[in-house]
């Protein structure tokens, strides 16, 4: 069967990337006899590039206009087969994706379930800085994805996953496809044997697409998993190290297109340190598509206030890792808090002792303020001592 996305994308140079072919295609799938108006409002193109688009999926055989455009029956099964949408509850999914959507209304049965799961996870490490969110800030997550049209039919990874939101978006497909779904895989890397095991176990015991395995994120991604997923999830560690080394791991096994989506949780900051936050981002050649305040919400976690940021980063052509190999840098909180740290200059050389009792108090301020000597702003880890 043919790829219409490749296909298309091959013909029609996009500057936003193949993923909004793919979106405009389930637009006509899900609203047959949608004008080409509607088709740019909802995929954000201007009226001319979705027309154009259209035009060419009209001449693939992906659609048909007729009383506005949709679907050819062509175009139907390759969506349902190959994007893996076929038997989906399309109320539900058009209830969910519908920007004014109670959600938890619809999916007030799956909270429910995720409660139970929830009550009986595994106690939360402070070494490793992790956190409960609760379970309906996990599935907020999940709700999210769909929306973002990177859940069914693709491959998810979880970079760290103490919220399992790998099981809150097994739970939500679940819901979508009432006779079963199997084009979907998410794939789970932790440090933390506990939470490995609690999920698999679930996994197992419910039938849910996840695969775990153990990683030490101080290693890059093994092989065989980089370049693989559509899109990664991640509740880093609260550093500007953490942040960064989380994202480059997640980066590297994104598949290299533009436009695919990061979701990043991370606590609500000083605008200095939101400045050496942005500077990562840009340095990574990410863009900030989407963020959402208060949207996580976690039990006890006191030093946040109970809540989080939900940031949707995306790729592009320039998007690199920062961290591609080994990471030898402080990167938990407690960590960072106990060490002395040397960085070099990359540009002249300067040495610049960052941490407790040194120059500069944390690496987001030396980043954000440039070296001393030349106000460049990129550094390298000489030497990490305990203090």
């Amino acid at each position: 069967m043919k790829n219409y996305v490749d296909e298309i994308s091959a013909n029609v140079r996009l500057e936003e990337g193949s993923a909004v072919i793919e979106q405009l295609l389930l637009e006509c799938y899900f609203s047959p006899g949608i004008s080409t108006k509607e088709l740019a409002r909802k995929t954000l193109l201007p009226v001319p590039v979705a027309a154009a688009i259209k035009k060419e999926l009209v001449k693939a055989g992906a659609l048909t206009q007729e009383n506005g455009t949709r679907c050819s029956r062509a175009g139907t099964a390759w969506i349902e087969q190959e994007l893996g949408y076929g038997g989906i509850n399309k109320s539900l999914y058009l209830k969910l994706t519908a920007g004014d959507a109670d959600w938890k209304v619809e999916l007030a049965d799956v909270v429910s379930e995720l409660q139970e799961i929830f009550l009986l996870r595994p106690q939360v490490d402070v070494r490793i800085d992790q956190s409960k969110c609760t379970a309906e800030t996990s599935l907020r997550r999940a709700v999210l994805c769909l929306k973002q049209q990177t859940l069914i039919g693709k491959r998810v990874l979880c970079i760290g996953d103490d919220d399992l939101v790998s099981v809150s978006l097994s739970f939500l497909l679940r819901k979508l496809f009432p006779e079963g779904h199997s084009k979907t895989r998410i794939d789970v890397v932790d440090i933390d044997e506990r939470f490995l095991s609690y999920i698999g176990e679930t996994a197992a015991r419910e039938r849910l697409p996840i695969h775990c395995r153990r990683w030490d994120l101080r290693q890059p991604l093994a092989e065989e998993w980089q370049g693989q997923y559509d899109c990664f999830f991640t509740d880093p560690p609260y550093t500007l190290q953490g942040m960064t080394l989380f994202l480059s791991r997640g980066i590297s096994g994104l598949k290299k297109r533009k436009g695919a989506p990061i979701f990043l949780s991370f606590a609500h900051k000083s605008p200095e340190f939101m400045l050496a936050m942005q500077r990562e981002f840009v340095r990574m050649g990410l863009m900030v598509s989407a963020t959402f305040p208060r949207f996580n919400e976690y039990e006890g976690a006191e030093m946040i206030a109970n809540r989080s940021q939900m940031i949707v980063l995306k790729t592009t052509e320039q998007t690199r890792s920062e961290y591609a190999g080994a990471f030898e840098d402080a990167l938990y909180t407690g960590e960072v808090k106990r060490t002395l740290r040397t960085y070099r200059c990359q540009q002249c050389g300067e040495a610049v002792y960052v941490g407790f009792q040194g120059d500069v108090p944390t690496i987001e301020q030396l980043k954000n303020q440039g070296c001393p000597r030349c106000k460049n702003d990129t550094f390298q880890l000489i030497e990490k001592k305990s203090v």
